[in-house]
């Protein structure tokens, strides 16, 4: 029988197991064919060679994930446990390739703001070389947060002056004239989502005075109608229910020192039947001309309560 010591170090252990071991029971159950005992710092491991060898690289992408985010879930750990061994750990690791690297963005309280996923670093890598992203997949990838976080960045390196944030004010299986108080009021629960990752990055008495000031601005898709948009960074979440007619106005607002996302789940169109979603036809003409570049989350990018990926899966929406 064949043994290993691995020394913990730089990481706190408890990280690691999870509160009553609880990602200690994942991992092991995980690895049925070895014997895994863990001592404060020192792990222990027991069996054939070749299963040792396989524990050993998942737990150093393990550690390599906690040492990049400072934290671990039960999804980034289903999702480590989850990919295939690659054949040189030093260069085909997809975690070291993608899930990492410099922070995106601090948030009050010490909020550390990285892509999580490798397509989540796509998106950070391609709004350098490219000015229009379409950024598309299902629930809880974190195609809207990451665009958010890229926006509040070039707003804090004073790379614009403005963000633009909208969404197309449609129904998701309600009305909104049964809403209660004025426009403004009708509008917002629309708009929640991106109030909700502005208020991870920015100071709360600060969001207050973008927000009063128009430096930050969140408006319906209705709103850009007739303007030029320049010198900002415009987001268009919740693209798949704007319509041919409403995605061509926006993105013709384009002005010269814009930056634009778009981001949409094509499996969630809440437009009327008789309505065609203009996310799905920008795809199919968009997609070779230069600066523009499209990128596809899926699956392994959910980032959200473990179970989200599972509620994706029996849907259909990932396989």
């Amino acid at each position: 029988m064949n043994e290993l010591i691995i020394t913990i170090e730089n990481v706190n252990p408890v990280v690691i197991w999870g509160s009553n071991n609880e990602y200690f029971e994942v991992i092991k159950r995980n690895f049925p064919k070895i014997k895994i005992v863990a001592r404060g710092h020192d792990v222990k491991v027991l069996g054939d060679e070749a299963e040792i060898n396989i524990f050993k690289l998942k737990f150093e992408e393990i550690i390599n994930h906690i040492d990049k985010f400072q934290s671990l879930n039960t999804n980034d750990l289903e999702q480590i446990l989850g990919t295939t061994i690659p054949q040189n750990p030093e260069t085909d690791n997809p975690s070291l390739k993608g899930g990492g690297g410099e922070p995106i963005v601090f948030g009050p309280n010490g909020i550390v703001i990285k892509a999580r996923t490798a397509n989540q670093r796509k998106m950070v890598d391609s709004i350098i070389k490219n000015d229009i992203i379409f950024a598309i997949g299902p629930a809880g990838t974190g195609k809207t947060y990451t665009a958010v976080a890229l926006a509040v960045r070039a707003l804090k390196n004073k790379e614009i002056k403005r963000i633009i944030l909208t969404r197309p004010a449609v129904e998701a299986g309600e009305n909104l004239g049964f809403l209660p108080g004025d426009l403004k009021e009708k509008i917002d629960p629309y708009l929640r989502p991106l109030y909700d990752a502005l208020d991870d990055m920015i100071p709360a008495e600060k969001l207050k005075i973008f927000l009063e000031n128009r430096t930050i601005e969140i408006a319906p898709l209705a709103f850009m109608r007739g303007r030029t948009l320049d010198n900002c960074f415009v987001i268009l979440d919740e693209a798949q229910n704007a319509t041919d007619l409403q995605l061509k106005m926006f993105l013709t607002r384009m002005g010269p020192t814009a930056k634009f996302i778009v981001t949409g789940d094509v499996t969630q169109i809440d437009l009327p039947r008789k309505q065609q979603s203009g996310l799905n036809t920008a795809l199919k003409i968009l997609g070779e001309i230069k600066g523009i570049d499209i990128i596809y989350l899926n699956g392994d990018d959910v980032v959200r309560h473990k179970l989200v990926k599972n509620i994706l899966r029996a849907y259909g929406d990932i396989q």
